[in-house]
């Protein structure tokens, strides 16, 4: 098969929109935190940047695509887990996309494209302790967090082996419970490895570090607003690849993958600002940004297998869901900073089980038995667990070793000029 210039190109412009995301993420964070803690909020995000493409080089690679014809769970393959005998033609990647083969591109482009996802997975996460780490505990626990937990979660659900009649091998959670339920799950672009696998983690790391000072419902209002709506902006942009780049071949399914990153957001935006108007009497520009990320998290596992009905459907549910979740953790007293719980685990989970009834063909309600519901659902909590658990189990080693958290003094002062000796917004020399 020869190199597919137009499928390379594709994927390689895809990685870009997703690495984008990152500083996209950061401005979005960075927005909704004090302002004398936006530099450390920011810096969580560019120091995972940093981190994760290093030890995705190094190794996270190897672990996540182990497998036939490619590196082992621990042993290294070639030079840094890439064997460079294979600059040309992908291998292990020629993808099945509505049954047929997609043509070839080079192995170095789908290991850029999956690095970028391993990048924002990882900084998603900081959300959830804004106000209150240490810079430096929060990269350890980034680099230990990607490495027992991403780099085998993804594994589990985008590794794959072909051969001439389709999957002869993959992770557990795709080829494995096909094999033993005869229908695999469905997650086109990372709602389990990616939204849910975060938003666990970020949950285990907001119990462990505790609530900030003075925590309480309205306690301290985002910073910058534009921040916020540029963040959004450049996260809803990214994502056209992060969906659509997924199929990895420039097609039809890419195609739906966009149409659906564009109205399910859509709709939840609508829906998340109908809620706040009916509950608080106004509609915010915070709101309009939270409802599109929380359309975009839904739809990221469900955009190629929904028709855009069903994904206006998903978006309408997420942003109206999201939108009550997030004052969850007031009701049950758990501080998530930036409601990476109430956006990206719920929203996850929505978007992951909905499948479960709308997929097409293998959904509820075109006559489907359940079992793809089944499978969904074992997915969703299996990484759910997993993720929580070692989350934790890094969280409180790091807590009660070096400190994961600054004083409570230093926090009040906020933390930038503490942790990073910046400030954000400097008036006067």
């Amino acid at each position: 098969m020869e190199l597919d210039q137009g499928n390379t190109a594709f994927i390689l412009i895809a990685a870009a929109l997703v690495l984008l995301m990152t500083p996209g993420l950061a401005f979005f964070y960075g927005g909704l935190v004090k302002a004398k803690s936006v530099i450390s909020m920011m810096m969580m995000s560019f120091g995972a940047i940093g981190l994760i493409a290093v030890l995705w080089a190094v190794y996270g690679y190897a672990i996540a695509f182990s497998g036939e014809g490619g590196p082992g769970f621990v042993g290294i393959d070639g030079f840094l887990g890439i064997n460079l005998g294979q600059i040309g033609l992908a291998a292990a990647n020629d993808q099945v996309v509505s049954g047929e083969y997609a043509a070839a591109f080079p192995d170095f482009a789908f290991i850029a494209f999956q690095a970028t996802f391993a990048i924002i997975t990882v900084a998603l996460i900081s959300g959830a302790i804004a106000d209150r780490a240490k810079f430096g505990a929060w990269m350890i626990f980034a680099g230990v967090w990607a490495t027992v937990v991403y780099f085998p979660v993804a594994s589990w659900v985008f590794n794959f082996t072909l051969g001439d009649g389709g999957f002869v091998d993959g992770g557990w959670l795709t080829y494995g419970l096909q094999n033993a339920f005869g229908t695999g799950t469905i997650d086109f672009a990372g709602g389990t490895a990616v939204h849910i696998n975060a938003g666990a983690a970020a949950l285990a790391l907001a119990l462990v570090l505790g609530k900030r000072v003075g925590f309480a419902k309205g306690m301290g209002k985002p910073h910058n607003p534009p921040f916020v709506l540029l963040g959004a902006g450049l996260l809803w942009f990214g994502w056209f690849g992060f969906n659509a780049g997924s199929e990895l071949a420039a097609d039809g399914i890419a195609a739906l993958a966009f149409v659906n990153t564009i109205v399910a957001p859509a709709a939840a935006l609508l829906a998340w600002l109908l809620v706040e108007k009916i509950k608080d009497g106004k509609p915010t520009s915070v709101g309009a940004a939270s409802g599109a990320v929380a359309g975009l998290v839904a739809i990221t596992p469900a955009c190629g297998s929904l028709t855009p009905g069903w994904a206006i459907l998903l978006g309408v549910i997420a942003g109206a869901v999201c939108a009550l979740a997030i004052d969850l953790k007031f009701k049950l007293g758990f501080d998530d900073s930036l409601d990476v719980v109430g956006i990206h685990l719920v929203g996850g989970l929505i978007g992951t089980l909905y499948l479960g009834f709308f997929a097409n063909g293998t959904g509820l309600v075109y006559g489907a038995d359940g079992t793809q519901l089944l499978v969904q659902a074992i997915a969703a909590f299996s990484v759910l667990i997993y993720s929580f658990v070692l989350a934790f189990i890094i969280g409180i080693i790091i807590e009660k070793t070096i400190g994961f958290r600054v004083k409570n003094e230093d926090e009040v002062a906020g933390i930038d000029s503490v942790v990073h000796g910046e400030e954000g917004y400097v008036l006067a020399d």
